[in-house]
């Protein structure tokens, strides 16, 4: 029979074994901190998450491969949309048999767009309700095809039309065409649809798109959507410890300087103190914003952004939720084999039948 020690022997254990645990790092070397707080280390590793799944793992390394043949952003536009078509096409490909679709092209207000809907029809409320999905790609790529990977999951298990904007991008247009596209389906499906049935939502490029196209709408004094999801990017610009952390943590190096929203070809010209590029600078407006589902992963570059912007939005008074992922990279979900892509549709599905029409 095991006698349990006194009160004053646990603590003496508890505090030996801390002792114990600060020791095995006494041969790191302690890393340099700066004067304004930035932080150097010279010696600096970190295990793949122990609360991820095993097959986010097996997938996360695969990545850290491919990445190393992806085209940069400088090069020729052709490669780049070639290269992430490829990908996206396989994705789509592997989606159709997880989750079953119908899909349609569709011309809607003079924008093109997929409008995908559930093989086994749309059910329930949703005959009143639609979904809008503004795809990721820098504003550079991702039409069709990415638009399709973050419109198939959602629109099965839904049991919901959604609707893929197939934008103008750069480096052929600038802002703010997108928001113009994204304004004129809107609109045509206001008269087909309640604005409170409505909900518009997007992944990177779309994730900031999608705050964009909700400050046009204010200022066009138009009613908001009835709920927005802003996913690995929202309203404001890239900064903060994950442009800076995610890189290494995903087998890239440190960089000097993150790139920012105004970098790309999209933005030339474009302030980042204009509210209509970025909507977190300005609190009188994204007071006015609906609810709003914001997703990031621990390795995204993205995920202080998000963070920042689901503090702002709370801030102004907005029904906002917040989820992220760890050991997550930018745009996780498009995978949709990983438990970690099936629990985001299912947090998406959710968060948009709890609030449509409300």
């Amino acid at each position: 029979m095991r006698i349990p020690r006194p009160r004053s022997q646990q603590l003496i254990a508890l505090f030996c074994a801390g002792l114990l645990s600060v020791a095995a790092w006494a041969d790191t070397p302690p890393a340099r901190v700066s004067g304004n707080g930035g932080v150097t280390a010279t010696d600096f590793s970190a295990p793949y998450s122990a609360f991820a799944s095993p097959e986010s793992l097996v997938r996360f390394q695969q990545m850290i491969v491919e990445n190393r043949s992806a085209p940069g952003l400088g090069s020729p536009i052709e490669v780049s949309r070639a290269y992430y078509e490829r990908i996206n096409a396989d994705r789509v490909e592997r989606m159709k048999k997880l989750y079953p679709v119908k899909i349609a092209a569709q011309t809607i207000g003079g924008v093109p767009t997929d409008v995908v809907e559930p093989a086994a029809g749309i059910g329930g409320d949703s005959h009143e309700r639609v979904l809008i999905n503004l795809h990721g790609g820098g504003f550079l790529w991702g039409a069709h095809s990415g638009g399709l990977v973050e419109s198939i999951p959602i629109a099965s298990l839904g049991k919901i039309k959604v609707v893929s904007v197939d934008y103008r991008q750069g480096p052929e247009y600038v802002f703010p065409t997108a928001s113009d596209d994204v304004e004129a389906v809107y609109r045509a499906l206001l008269k087909h649809y309640k604005a409170k049935n409505i909900g518009i939502y997007g992944c990177s490029a779309g994730g900031f798109l999608t705050a964009e196209s909700v400050a046009r709408f204010i200022s066009k004094h138009l009613p908001v959507p009835g709920a927005i999801g802003t996913f690995c990017a929202s309203l404001v610009a890239l900064d903060g410890d994950s442009v800076y952390t995610a890189p290494p943590l995903n087998g890239d190096a440190v960089p000097k300087h993150p790139i920012q929203l105004t970098d790309l070809p999209y933005f030339k010209g474009a302030s980042p103190t204009d509210p209509q590029v970025l909507p977190g600078v300005s609190p009188q407006l994204l007071a006015k914003f609906p609810p709003t589902l914001l997703i990031s992963g621990t390795r995204d570059f993205s995920m202080s952004s998000v963070i920042r912007s689901h503090a702002l939005l709370t801030q102004a008074g907005v029904d906002a939720d917040l989820h992220v992922w760890d050991g997550m990279w930018h745009s996780f979900f498009s995978d949709p084999e990983l438990p970690e892509s099936k629990d985001a549709y299912n947090v998406i599905v959710k968060f948009f039948a709890r609030h449509l029409g409300h």
